[in-house]
């Protein structure tokens, strides 16, 4: 009978690959960099093949290691499972948890209150930035958990989620009538902006970047006083914004979709407690938002 494959050695083949690091990879895992390599050289002993390209510093995964990551996060996600079917005691601990402030003025104060009063023993450290920089902090290993837009790579994450991109313009405001017409948006990394300039220049409308912020409340800002016009996916759509339809010669926008993406380590017990509510939380968005958006839209 063929021996199973070490959960812990899986723990810190996942750690690696999430970081590109072996140094970094051992101090998640609470064991000494040597141990992890020991570790990695025994897992690809034993499945045969070369999981991690290392190169210099940098490591990454073999077209093998790719086929093992998948299925390593989902036995890990399976044990702590298992484990929490067993554990009858309370939930308690800390979350590192990010999330883009296009979702947080409306939506984090609703979920995370309302979570707080089920799990009161879960203490969650919230940070909130574009989607960009929470990547790249996950990498870095800064949380736990974050909510983050998917851009097109769609290898990474869990879409829970799809929304509606609207333009709007202030309520009674002029920056629609502009020439060329004023827009408001993120950086240039932004997925959003992106795909939004693509469909202006196809449709050949003539306009200029008037108001360029990495924070989403600014972006609204501009709009609420009229600096110009903006995009937003619709749990973003805030009182006093008219939602643009398509006979002011706007292009239709791609859906935004939302993700969430765990540490190889949060998995079970707490982490599941706040990616469930999460996500069962932004799911029911309709009956929550669905009268402030239509008095938006109209």
């Amino acid at each position: 009978m063929t021996a199973p494959l070490d959960l812990d050695q899986l723990q810190s083949f996942c750690a690696i690959a999430d970081c590109g690091s072996f140094t970094e990879a051992a101090r998640r895992v609470n064991k000494t960099q040597s141990a992890v390599s020991m570790q990695i050289k025994r897992l690809e002993e034993r499945l045969g093949h070369v999981l991690l390209a290392r190169d210099g510093r940098s490591v990454s995964l073999t077209h093998h290691g790719e086929v093992l990551y998948e299925r390593a996060r989902k036995m890990l996600r399976t044990n702590a499972e298992i484990l929490d079917h067993f554990n009858d005691g309370d939930l308690a601990g800390s979350i590192r948890f990010g999330v883009p402030d296009d979702y947080a003025v409306r939506l984090l104060p609703v979920i995370l209150s309302s979570f707080q009063r089920t799990h009161p023993r879960i203490a969650v450290d919230v940070a909130c930035m574009a989607s960009e920089q929470l990547l790249e902090g996950m990498k870095a290993g800064r949380y736990d958990l974050i909510v983050f837009t998917q851009g097109t790579d769609h290898s990474f994450g869990e879409l829970f989620r799809t929304e509606k991109m609207f333009w709007v313009a202030s309520h009674g405001g002029r920056a629609l009538a502009s020439e060329p017409l004023a827009i408001a948006c993120g950086p240039n990394c932004c997925i959003w902006r992106k795909d939004a300039m693509d469909q202006l220049e196809r449709t050949g409308l003539d306009y200029r970047v008037a108001y360029t912020s990495s924070n989403a409340t600014a972006i609204s800002s501009a709009v609420l006083s009229d600096l110009a016009v903006g995009f937003l996916p619709e749990s973003a759509l805030q009182p006093g914004m008219r939602v643009i339809g398509e006979e002011y010669g706007l292009p239709r926008l791609a859906d935004a979709q939302i993700a969430l993406m765990r540490s190889s380590h949060a998995y079970g017990g707490i982490y599941d407690a706040l990616a469930n509510h999460i996500v069962q939380s932004m799911g029911n968005l309709e009956q929550v938002h669905h009268g402030e958006t239509a008095e938006a839209a109209e």
